[in-house]
């Protein structure tokens, strides 16, 4: 608990840094909020005036008790109008830190190793960013709207009492303080029902978007019972810390209730001896008060205590909005891709070199991929990788676009200075400048929502429209964009939307024709393509490959057999290479696999 506890203090630190950035508004909050509660608590003071006015059947001053009507209207607008004007500067400072907060937290998405993004469920990820914060948007309004004027009423409803009655103001002081202990006990004892509600919330999204972007797969394999299932289980754990968080933290308003109407009842019972006490005979600890005195000191006990009801339901939520945002920071405080380095070469002109130095990787440390690689890469060459799945294939295109760093080893490329060539570790390039190199195809397409043209214009915002057409042409995307709707204006929904996997990929391939980069990546670039598209696709890139050096990943053997060298992979390591007909005259693993590919 302990541990937990310091948590929360650098989360309000956290929260406080943010708030620091609207420091004009946050002020103006606290004086249109001091104005308020004021001019609130004058007002009980009026009332009393006017109720001694007319105690007695032949002391009614009327024009006392018009002139007090007329102040007390006077206040009640001006204290309406201020904390209104306090609820408008506190919605703006809310939502401008929740934007921060966002913003920061995408932003760190945005400069996480590719090692978190494929650790870390997307719905678990989205669940932060979204519903967590907010939770937390709700508790912190609650907080900025009830926390500081309960605080101010607190304050001024005791130097209110003290001028009336101070011996019932002290009774008042030493009763209330119960209810903080009760709400701050029941407060400090949910916040872990809290977390793991927010916990099983991110699991619960996270499930939904799995099952959601692999809807025809669970139709396909009839598992949908078997969803329902899991998703019938989460929603019940959800469910139970949720009721069991709400019903315990529900007590705290309940509890805060019942001492504060003993409070009440005390000063109401104290209250009436001393409005009797005329003649002194209940001693000098309960100086004499008119009717009107205690009125006021009902009105303003009344008001005393209401804020710690307040108070308590804020200190729950905000018991809650901590738990969420603590799950926010944790992201925002996740370590980012290590930094380039500050003296990295940038803007280079690659020359197609690519070496290999001895390099070692793996994704987890218990489980090695990829031992002792040594390989060069002339200019130019057209490399084809294969292997069986798992080989590590993919693991050596994503160290090339460093994705991931080596363990140990260099990978090193070379690029064109005034000096002439000059070899580097791609740890000296800056990522991307290295990555602007590249012009890559997965087998997993990536289309945002909007036009066909801006998907296009991805890889070369700046493209003409003669030079989309022509780019889509050299990729055999342009008949089938014609036939859409709006033509390369055509708005596409997430992902693709409707367009077949095959289009998809086109549109990913007319990508890169645009761009014509130096370097070329293509992982199973033409899986989903028919046959007969296939060969036209692979007679464009062999035309955009001569010169450059390319890495071809294909399971088909018979679409690498042109390539100058051939990567045979197993087990993370290259156990074979060179051309096709060399490696079929070796008659080893490729052989075997061509064999088995040609049956």
């Amino acid at each position: 608990m302990k541990n937990k506890n310091k948590i929360s203090k650098g989360t309000v630190k956290r929260i406080i840094s943010y708030i620091k950035g609207y420091k004009l508004l946050f002020l103006a909050a606290l004086l249109m909020g001091a104005v308020s509660v004021a001019l609130s608590l004058y007002i009980p003071l009026l009332i009393g005036d006017a109720i001694d006015f007319i105690t007695y059947k032949d002391n009614v001053q009327l024009v006392e008790i018009f002139r007090i009507l007329i102040t007390g209207a006077i206040c009640v607008f001006v204290a309406a109008f201020s904390q209104w004007i306090m609820n408008i500067i506190n919605n703006k400072i809310t939502y401008n830190v929740i934007r921060d907060i966002r913003r920061d937290a995408f932003g760190k998405l945005e400069r996480l190793p590719l090692g978190y993004i494929d650790t870390h469920p997307t719905g678990e990820t989205v669940s932060r960013i979204i519903s967590d914060v907010d939770q937390f948007a709700d508790g912190l309004l609650m907080g900025f709207s009830q926390l500081f004027t309960g605080a101010l009423t607190i304050i001024g409803t005791l130097a209110f009492m003290v001028t009336i009655s101070p011996s019932i103001t002290v009774m008042v002081v030493v009763l209330t303080p119960i209810s903080l202990f009760v709400a701050a006990f029941i407060a400090k004892n949910t916040h872990d029902m809290f977390m793991l509600r927010a916990k099983t919330n991110a699991e619960q999204t996270a499930f939904i978007d799995e099952t959601i972007s692999a809807e025809g797969v669970v139709s396909a394999f009839g598992i949908k019972d078997e969803k329902q299932a899991q998703f019938d289980e989460i929603n019940e754990r959800f469910k139970k810390c949720s009721v069991r968080a709400i019903f315990f933290s529900s007590l705290t308003n309940p509890c805060t209730r019942f001492v504060n109407a003993i409070v009440y009842a005390a000063v109401a019972l104290v209250g009436a001896f001393s409005v009797l006490n005329t003649d002194g005979s209940f001693g000098s600890l309960l100086p004499y008060i008119t009717v009107g005195g205690l009125s006021t000191l009902l009105s303003y006990a009344n008001q005393y205590t209401k804020p710690f009801n307040e108070i308590s339901g804020v200190i729950t939520e905000l018991q809650n909005s901590i738990a969420c945002i603590d799950r926010v920071f944790t992201l925002i405080n996740e370590e980012t891709e290590i930094p380039d380095n500050e003296n990295a070469y940038s803007d280079i002109i690659p020359s197609g070199k690519i070496v290999f130095d001895n390099v070692s990787f793996s994704y987890t440390p218990d489980k090695k991929l990829i031992e002792n690689l040594s390989l060069y890469v002339e200019s130019g060459k057209k490399v084809a990788i294969v292997g069986p799945t798992g080989c590590g294939k993919t693991t050596l295109i994503n160290l090339i676009m460093r994705f991931y760093d080596v363990n140990n080893g260099s990978i090193s490329v070379g690029f064109d200075t005034e000096n002439g060539e000059t070899v580097a570790d791609i740890r000296d390039i800056r990522r991307n400048s290295l990555r602007s190199c590249y012009g890559m195809v997965l087998q997993e397409t990536w289309l945002k929502r909007g036009t066909v043209k801006d998907n296009i214009l991805i890889g070369k915002p700046d493209a003409t429209d003669e030079e989309i057409v022509t780019a889509a042409k050299a990729a055999h995307a342009h008949s089938f964009i014609k036939r859409l709707p709006n033509g390369y204006d055509t708005v596409i929904g997430e992902d693709g939307g409707s367009l077949s996997q095959g289009q998809k990929q086109l549109l990913c391939i007319t990508r890169v024709m645009l761009c014509m980069p130096p370097m070329l990546i293509l992982d199973e670039a033409t899986s989903s393509i028919d046959t007969r598209t296939e060969q036209k696709i692979q007679s464009a890139f062999n035309t955009i490959m001569q010169g450059r050096t390319s890495f071809i990943v294909a399971h088909r053997l018979s679409t690498i057999r042109s390539a100058d060298l051939i990567l045979v992979m197993k087990d993370g390591n290259v156990i074979e290479q060179g051309t096709h007909e060399q490696l079929i005259n070796q008659n080893g693993f490729y052989a075997t696999l061509h064999a088995a590919g040609q049956s």
